[in-house]
């Protein structure tokens, strides 16, 4: 991290939503943050905040031009104790936008300049206080949909993947000290290194990573989410089963066909897995040129999806729309949903499961049967098996350096095979070190460190 230059100047922004609360919490960080805080919040008999050993809420007044804002509390802390590693102030007031925007304004007439989004945390990583991997669980944590998001989050904030990538990297280490020994010191007596040892303590290192990069999208379901895509012929019931998951009325139903005609998208939680869920248009053949966008606009969902939900009505038979259907979800990840099975049954479902990874009958407009939904989505994405205290790749990034380190273990395995000199080896060990350090920023470059922190919000 040497390419990068810290930071010397003082930063504000608001921490808490844009929107009016009970409170909001303007953050000050930076090395003149308890002088800029000063400038705009004095304590009830206290000295100034500048005096202050840190670790303490005070109760004072905020100003601006002399004019009192509201009553707030500040929290002190001083460096290197704190989030950014650096001194930090936090003025907690009442939470009107009007009023934390103007208190902001204060602080920013009184010295400090706007952060960045996610300046606190590019600080707290370029001080030390975390790895480049644990930042980015701080996304993770605050982008959470459920428990185990939020847990899988928690775990790597804590330093779960780094741990293990530092394993990785430290047998790998090792087998690199002894290359670059024996060839910068060829008339020296050092111990060889067979390339039997070498080749195992590769293999072992890609095995691990191997592991991490097998459960990435099983991960990605539950901390990023997963596209889905509810398709099927007309009133087969997609829109109720939309509103049975979403928990309201989300899309329109009636009995006629062709009700739905754009798509309607939202976020739910199912289990253990965040959808990003679309209710498209009925698939079917119309000459109605408004309702043809709609069924085309279906199709591209369907097969930009990760996850289709397919629907058909278990009280009718399969019609060629349904046949249709069944033919675009080939090749897609597929939970076959058997809908109105509070209804006599007429569906013949073995041609419906062949496509299909999992096959549900359940009764959207009751509801009975999501729990068998659940755990068929479940099942489909992997996330039955997602243990949340297991170190996992969270980002793209993250697993573009593993896939990288991975290559280059392969390379060095295929150099150990037929022989090659040592020397190739070694620069595939070094590649290897410097893919894995690249992911948890001992060796990230300033481009790769900005485009991570660029994602966050403002204010974290």
């Amino acid at each position: 991290m040497s390419e990068i230059v810290h930071s010397i100047d003082t930063i504000a922004a608001i921490a808490t939503p844009q929107a009016a609360g009970g409170l909001g919490v303007i953050r000050i960080s930076g090395p003149d943050a308890l002088l800029v805080a000063s400038r705009v919040f004095s304590p009830v008999g206290e000295p100034p905040l500048t005096g202050s050993a840190g670790y303490r809420a005070y109760y004072g007044k905020v100003t601006d031009n002399e004019t009192v804002l509201d009553e707030a509390v500040c929290l002190v802390f001083r460096a290197p104790r704190s989030y950014t590693g650096e001194d930090t102030a936090e003025l907690s007031l009442h939470g009107g936008l009007y009023l934390l925007r103007r208190a902001l304004g204060a602080v920013f007439n009184a010295g400090a300049r706007p952060a960045e989004p996610g300046e606190f945390t590019k600080r707290a990583f370029l001080n030390g206080r975390i790895g480049l991997s644990e930042a980015e669980a701080v996304m993770g944590l605050i982008s959470a949909h459920g428990e185990q998001a939020a847990a899988a989050a928690l775990n790597a904030l804590e330093g779960s993947l780094s741990r293990e990538i530092n394993a990785v990297a430290k047998d790998i280490i090792a087998v690199s000290a002894q290359l670059a020994a024996w060839v910068d010191y060829p008339d020296e007596d050092i111990e060889d290194i067979s390339a039997q040892t070498m080749k195992q303590t590769f293999l072992r290192a890609k095995d691990a990573l191997d592991i991490l990069l097998n459960s990435f999208d099983m991960g990605q379901a539950v901390t990023q989410g997963v596209s889905a895509a509810i398709v099927g012929r007309p009133n087969v019931g997609k829109s109720t089963l939309m509103n049975l998951l979403t928990g309201f009325d989300r899309s329109i139903v009636t009995p006629y066909a062709g009700t739905t005609r754009d798509a309607v998208e939202e976020t739910v939680t199912l289990g253990n897995v965040a959808l990003r869920l679309t209710d498209t248009a009925g698939l079917r053949e119309t000459d109605d040129p408004v309702e043809r966008v709609g069924v085309e606009l279906a199709m591209k969902k369907l097969q930009r999806a990760s996850l289709v939900l397919a629907v058909f009505d278990g009280s009718d038979e399969l019609t060629a729309d349904d046949i249709r259907l069944l033919e675009a979800c080939k090749g897609k990840l597929t939970v076959a949903v058997i809908n109105k099975t509070d209804l006599p049954g007429k569906l013949d479902t073995a041609p419906v499961a062949e496509a299909a990874a999992e096959l549900v009958e359940m009764s959207a407009a009751s509801g009975k049967g999501l729990d068998r939904l659940c755990a068929a989505v479940e099942r489909a994405c992997g996330t039955d098996r997602f243990d949340p205290c297991a170190a996992m790749l969270t980002t793209e990034r993250q697993r573009d350096c593993c896939k990288r380190a991975v290559r280059w273990l392969d390379e060095g395995i295929d150099a150990l095979n037929n022989a090659v000199t040592l020397d190739a080896v070694s620069v595939c060990a070094d590649a290897c070190i410097e893919a894995l350090f690249e992911l948890t920023g001992e060796k990230a470059s300033e481009s790769v460190v900005n485009e991570v922190f660029a994602r966050f919000c403002v204010g974290k």
